[in-house]
Parts: structure tokens; sequence; C-alpha cells
């Protein structure tokens, strides 16, 4: 790919934008990557059913994807000198097909570079958007800068995109729940109740038992086990406005005298508890932390207690990606600062040289990627109050990342693991079946939604 920025490169004279992204289009065609595109004068190419048109708005948007990159393409996107029209994950799966350089012969790549190069240079630009975090990696104060850039963008435009019950992770879905979102948007409010008792069943909570949630995020899970199971329950979060949401829920829920929302790093929390929860916050922890990270969880579960962990991970077997290490990524530059993946793996030996015994594994990976189709839906739906509200740029950002999530779920470049251990001896069932989501607590979603704000208009 580094040939495509060479300076060296001779720049063609005399030829128009017009005709230099009309050759570069030809090219990809070429190797059966046929691209619905329409340029800044009007001028189409590509086939007209695709269900998405790439739009150039400039004459220089085509050399502002270098280098080919994720960081360049995502903002190409973000500051608009690419639009998508239609469906955006319909699009990145035909992008993701695209040849890389060293697919090309010699003199492809010299026609390419040439035909890039005669572009006009876009402009500069400098993004008050990006994750700046500052201090030691994995530090808590670097940590919590992390986290609060993530989650602090504001409870209403999290409200604009997940579920009834704010649940900010992958749903659990049935067989029979529609792939197309537009076909019931309320099948993300069911599989999100589901997925909340199938936590609760493989922890196996009972009435009077304690539970920690680390990452408690608006406090769904928490409320759930209170609810239903009738735990008492801690959740933390780095997150201030989390917080402050998931107690006004929970005060409106009349459960303040059995949950406990705490600001804390998970290093800081003392304890013992029935049964700990991880849903969506190992992705912050660090490949630097990842063993001090479970030899927490061990300290704060008590001796027959169950800890599930649950996080994305990566396809590879041996590829960990820490994005505060990637210079050149959009996810780790827009979305995750400091964030790590992980193969499914790492989870299992850790939490076994923890001192937990491995109970269950469980792929969630198709359903991850399900429930993004529903978030960009919910986002997509609600774009004009998003935008209103925050912005067009943050729009964009998260638009692209989901879209780009949903292709890497697709093609099991990304994956959702649940880990399940347990501390020592405990008294549970021979076969798995005690671990599936109870259908009366599925359910009753619709009735039992207390706590939480109506949904925007749209949804």
């Amino acid at each position: 790919m580094a040939i495509l920025g060479s300076s060296s490169a001779r720049r063609p004279r005399g030829r128009e934008p017009t005709e230099a992204v009309r050759r570069v289009h030809a090219l990809l065609a070429r190797h059966a990557v046929a691209l619905p595109v329409r340029l800044w004068d009007g001028t189409q190419l590509g086939p007209d059913d695709a269900g998405f048109q790439l739009v150039l708005q400039h004459p220089w948007s085509v050399r502002s994807l270098l280098p080919l990159d994720d960081l360049s393409a995502g903002e190409a996107y973000v500051f608009e000198d690419i639009d998508v029209e239609g469906s955006v994950t319909a699009a990145l799966r035909v992008v993701s097909r695209l040849p890389g350089t060293q697919d090309l012969g010699w003199f492809e790549r010299i026609r390419l570079v040439r035909n890039v190069l005669a572009l006009p240079r876009p402009p500069q630009r400098a993004s008050s958007v990006r994750g700046r975090v500052a201090g030691r990696l994995h530090s808590p104060a670097r940590d919590r800068q992390a986290v609060r850039f993530h989650y602090d963008v504001g409870n209403g435009f999290y409200a604009h995109l997940l579920d009834a019950d704010l649940v900010y992770s992958c749903a659990y879905f049935e067989d029979e729940a529609p792939e197309d979102p537009a076909e019931d948007p309320r099948a993300l409010d069911r599989a999100q109740v589901r997925k909340l008792d199938l936590v609760c069943r493989k922890l196996r909570l009972r009435p009077g038992q304690s539970l920690l949630d680390i990452g408690c995020g608006w406090g769904s899970l928490v409320l759930h086990a209170a609810r239903h199971y009738g735990v008492r329950a801690l959740g933390i979060t780095l997150s201030t406005r989390q917080a402050e949401l998931a107690r006004e829920r929970i005060t409106a829920a009349g459960l303040a005298d059995r949950i406990e929302i705490r600001v804390e790093d998970y290093r800081e929390t003392r304890g013992s508890f029935d049964a700990v929860a991880s849903i969506g916050m190992f992705e912050h922890v660090g490949e630097e932390r990842f063993e001090t990270y479970f030899a927490q969880a061990y300290r704060l579960t008590t001796p027959g207690g169950r800890f599930l962990n649950h996080a994305i991970t990566t396809g590879g077997r041996d590829e960990i990606r820490n994005l505060a290490k990637e210079r050149r990524s959009f996810m780790g530059t827009y979305v995750f600062p400091d964030g790590t993946l992980a193969p499914a793996h790492v989870a299992v030996r850790l939490m076994e040289q923890a001192g937990f015994e491995l109970l269950d594994v469980q792929q969630l990976r198709r359903h991850y990627a399900r429930t993004l189709l529903h978030w960009i839906h919910n986002l997509e739906t609600n774009a004009d109050a998003v935008r209103a509200e925050h912005g067009e740029i943050p729009y964009r950002v998260w638009r692209a990342y989901m879209a780009g999530s949903v292709v890497g779920f697709e093609s099991n470049t990304l994956g959702l693991t649940q880990v399940l251990g347990v501390r020592g001896e405990a008294d549970l069932p021979l076969t798995r079946s005690w671990m599936e989501p109870r259908l009366e607590q599925c359910s009753g979603w619709a009735s039992t939604r207390g706590g939480i704000a109506s949904r925007p208009a749209g949804r």
C-alpha cells in the first residue's frame, strides 16, 4: 500500500478528475468489484441495484482515501468527502472485498497511482472529536479518560441508539427473529431482555445473594437481577453520566434499597460477591492488565460463586488488537481509545490461571451482528434528532463504526464470547439447560421496564 502514497510517482498531465476516477473505477471492476458511484458532477458509474451508492462529493474524494487504510476511509466518510446513500452496511460488505495493492500487478499499480495522484489534494483537517487520552497506559486515571470519552457522549445519544432497557452489549435473539430490523423494531427489546436473563441464569442467581456488575452501564443488568431474582446488587462504572441515569432508573423502579451504583475502578472495589458479571468491560482492560483483572475478579468472587466474562474477541487465533498501539485505527481514534481485543482462548486461559474452574464458553458472534443492525436502524431512524442534539460528526462516526463492526462479526474477524467460571465447589446441575433464559421473564419484557425514560420519536 505504501506505493499509493509515493510522492515520486509521475503525475499525468491534462487528465480531468472525472476521467481519472473513471479509470480507477474500471480497474476495480476488472477485479469483480463493481461499485455504484455518483460523482460530484452527477456522473453515474457502476450498477444501480446494489442497495447503496457511494457519492464522491469533491474531485479530491478518492485521493482523501490515501493511505488506503481503516482510518483514512473512515475520515473520508466522517468529513463528508464521501457519502453513502442507502445501506452503509451493504456498502462496507462490498468495499471489504476490494483488492489491496498486493493483489494487483505492477502495471495496474502504476496506473492506479497515476490516476489517484492526478486528483486534487484534499484539504487538511484538524479534528476535535478524536479520542485524546494522557498518562500511563491503563492507569486508573487514563482508563477513566478513555471510558468517559466513549460513554459520556450523552445519555440521550444512546437512547436514540439502543433498546428500551438501554443495554449496550450483544443481544440474544431467537431463530424466528427477523433479520431486517424494520420488520420488527421491538425484536431488539425482547432480545436484550433475553440476554439479561441469560446472564442471570448462567450466574445461577438466588434471592438474597449478592451480585457485582463490573462496568454496569445504565444499570440494566442489576435492575433485571434485583427485580426478577431478588438479589442485592452493586454496579460500578467510570462514567459519571451513566451512574447518574442508572441511579434515577433504580429509584424510579423502587429498588434503591437493594441496588447501589458507584463511580469506581474495578481495581478499587472491595468485598465478596456470590456472582460477578463483566459485560463488555474486558475490552477496556488492556493487555498489560489482563492478569490483574482476572485476579481481581477471583478475589471479589466468594467460594462457590460464579464469574461471567462477556467480551468482544478477535477472530484470529493469535491476534491481539491493541488500539493504543495502532496509529492508523479508526476505531481506536474515534470510538475506543486504548481498547484491546483478544482471542477467546486468552480469557479462558487467564480465567483458569486465576483459579476459576471453567464451566461454559458460548460464542455469540452472529447475535452481535444482528444487534448492530438494529442499532444502525435506530440511529438512522433518529438521524434528525441525533444530528440536532449531537452534531453531524458523531452521527457519521457511529454509523461507520457500527457498520464496519457488522462486517467484522459476519466475517468472523470479530467474535463475542461469554466465558463462565466458578470459584471452588458449587452445587450445580449436571446438564447445561439451567443456563438458558426463562421464557416467563423474557415474555414479560413490555410490562417490567420500570424507571426507563420514554423512547424518542421514530422508535
